[in-house]
């Protein structure tokens, strides 16, 4: 029922928080081969335009002074305020929620990250920066992690209650029946008519570009004449944009597991389909080469047929989960939220094992997971709201159930497994009811020093293909090619990647290869 593009990247950040029990030893094995060439480049001298003052009417929230107060060990928390309306900068205002995770050692300065999206909460991914970002980063940078606007701590939007997400989130993702299809579309609009019922002012306000402005405030108050920054997924997108807002004021940019800007949303979702699938059969071939009888089949082919048989008996009559029932929706992302990090391909084979013997509570929590649905069933933040309020007001096109039934055949092409729930999910935006003030850019960053973009060959969320076009729209791309699973590049066990990030995020050299194949 989510436009399942953007929906399925918040994962990266919240599988590995809400599974912390589950006991990880390593990622990918560390690949061979010896450091890349790097060349060294010199660091920039500050620019004089990025200390030039903003329009007079925004200085007052470029000087603000920001009262950081100790909010655990080694960090610290604030808010900021930033314009509703960067149009209108003396009207309504909102606060957005900042944390900092003070550098170890010697500190270099400042690291912005965005766990990706849209709708995850930076603040959590500063505050367990530990996880994701590796010592020679921690010991230099300040992480700084904030809750783009709508999203979090930072004037969440409000969509739906509690157990209308329960809906939502179990719904079937593939109907095929009228009535089916007609619940499916009133489930669509009410949640995107609920965003702007709850708050119409604010749900026009929460675009990706309005969040980069927020960026380069972040950027002043934190007394930066560049922004250093960390984006992974849609956070690449973010990213980006800043770069395009911004390029005197851009300074060293990682967008890791990068995002096509470029693409329509029926291309997004075409894409997405097929990088889940790609997953999907590598996920297989991992099975049956390190089982001697390997659960799904002894052959790819027949461990996608029986998860695709899984998925239809779950469609024709749920099974139990706890308290609760897996329906097919709510295994769809049970099954495609541990796809994101190959550590969890062991856990995905035990869940499937209890389903496919009546029990769906393994996967059920995946799905929780993806949700960032909590065991009492609240829910942990907003993400899953926020992603369909940002994603819809940076692109609020979609489609009918005509429209969807008629690109089926590509979209089971791209996936024969989870295709036709990537199709249905081009009705996402149906009933949305407010449109940005902004508008749409062709992304290029014209100006912007070198931006290192990283790409991965088996990435699901966010295909290679996407990383080497954003690269190449970018005027100052670098690319960094991952040959690996999972979603993102960094930390993820590829030694070469790791040292090419930490060297231009610490030393400001940039790969003398473009693209850079790790």
């Amino acid at each position: 029922m989510k436009r399942v593009v953007a929906a399925l990247l918040v994962v990266l950040v919240v599988l590995g928080l809400v599974l912390t029990a589950l006991t990880v030893t390593s990622r990918d094995s560390p690949e061979p081969g010896s450091q890349r060439s790097l060349a060294p480049t010199t660091e920039p001298e500050p620019n004089p335009a990025a200390r030039e003052a903003p329009r007079p009417a925004l200085q007052r929230f470029y000087d603000q002074r920001l009262d950081w107060r100790s909010c655990g060990e080694r960090q610290a928390c604030a808010r900021m305020e930033v314009p509703l309306d960067y149009r209108r900068p003396q009207g309504r205002t909102i606060e957005i929620a900042l944390l900092k995770r003070y550098a170890d050692g010697q500190r270099a300065g400042s690291l912005v990250v965005n766990p990706g999206g849209p709708g995850a909460p930076g603040t959590t991914y500063a505050q367990n920066a530990e996880t994701f970002f590796r010592e020679p980063v921690l010991r230099r940078f300040d992480v700084v992690g904030f809750d783009p606007r709508g999203t979090g701590d930072s004037a969440p939007v409000d969509c739906v209650s509690d157990e209308q997400l329960d809906a939502y989130t179990s719904g079937d993702p593939d109907p095929d029946t009228a009535a089916e299809r007609r619940e499916y579309l009133a489930a669509a609009r009410a949640f995107t008519r609920g965003c702007a019922a709850s708050d119409r002012e604010l749900a026009q306000h929460v675009s990706t570009i309005e969040a980069a402005r927020d960026m380069d405030v972040l950027r002043a108050v934190l007394e930066d004449d560049r922004l250093t920054y960390f984006g992974a997924s849609y956070g690449t997108q973010l990213g980006a944009t800043y770069a395009d807002l911004f390029p005197q004021r851009a300074g060293r940019l990682v967008l890791d597991g990068a995002v096509d800007v470029s693409l329509s949303v029926r291309e997004q979702s075409l894409e997405q389909a097929r990088g889940f699938q790609t997953a999907l059969e590598a996920y297989v071939a991992n099975c049956i080469e390190v089982s001697d009888s390997c659960f799904l089949g002894s052959t790819v082919d027949q461990g996608l047929d029986r998860i695709s048989t899984f998925l239809e008996e779950l469609d024709r009559q749920p099974i139990p989960a706890g308290q609760r029932e897996l329906t097919e929706g709510a295994a769809f992302y049970g099954i495609a939220a541990p796809l994101y990090d190959r550590t969890y391909w062991t856990y995905l084979s035990s869940a499937l094992r209890s389903a496919f013997g009546g029990d769906g509570t393994m996967l059920m929590t995946f799905a929780d997971a993806y949700a960032s649905r909590n065991p009492d069933g609240s829910y942990a933040d907003n993400s899953m709201e926020a992603n369909v309020a940002i994603n819809c007001l940076d692109d609020p096109s979609s489609t009918d159930a005509a429209g969807v039934e008629a690109e089926i055949p590509a979209f089971l092409e791209a996936s024969p497994v989870l295709g036709r729930s990537f199709a249905w999910g081009l009705l996402g935006c149906s009933g949305q009811q407010v449109r940005s003030t902004e508008k749409p850019r062709d992304i290029r960053a014209a100006g912007a020093p070198p931006i290192l973009v990283i790409g991965t060959t088996r990435d699901p969320a966010t295909p290679l293909k996407w990383a080497e076009a954003l690269a190449d729209q970018l005027e100052s791309g670098v690319l960094i090619r991952r040959d690996g699973d999972g979603h993102t590049g960094y930390n993820a066990g590829n030694s070469c990647v790791d040292r090419a990030v930490e060297a231009y995020l610490i030393r400001g050299t940039v790969p003398r290869s473009d693209p850079l194949s790790c």
